[in-house]
């Protein structure tokens, strides 16, 4: 089993920043991947990025892409999501996310684990 918590999340103002953690326990990963989903209110949760386990390789949406960096540490088997000039539209709940293979990482129902969520407000 896996275990998935974030923090890091609160209210910043449009143009500012915050950092995301998602620290992982209860098994470590060679392979696979880890993910960053939000969900605002009425809507769907969508695909912000991911890191390949592996490679380290990153991916990240569109709408994210030039302002939004995940990082990991692999001592510490966290993931971070660094977010910059932060937007009012990217106010939602963020979640981590763990698939065991690193295919498929845009499709939140490929990832198997799952963190609790934490709230990003952005202020206008």
């Amino acid at each position: 089993q896996v275990q998935l918590v974030e923090s890091g999340g609160g209210l910043v103002q449009a143009g500012g920043s915050l950092r995301l953690s998602c620290a992982a326990s209860g098994r470590t990963f060679s392979s696979g991947a880890m993910g960053w989903f939000r969900q605002a209110p009425g809507k769907e949760r969508e695909f912000v990025g991911a890191i390949a386990w592996s490679s380290s390789i990153t991916y990240y949406a569109n709408s994210v892409k030039g302002r939004f960096t995940i990082s990991r540490d692999n001592a510490k088997n966290t993931v971070y999501l660094q977010m910059n000039s932060l937007k009012p539209e990217d106010t939602a709940v963020y979640y981590c996310a763990a698939k065991m293979y690193s295919s498929n990482l845009y499709a939140a129902t490929e990832y198997g684990y799952w963190g609790q969520g934490t709230q990003v407000t952005v202020s206008s």
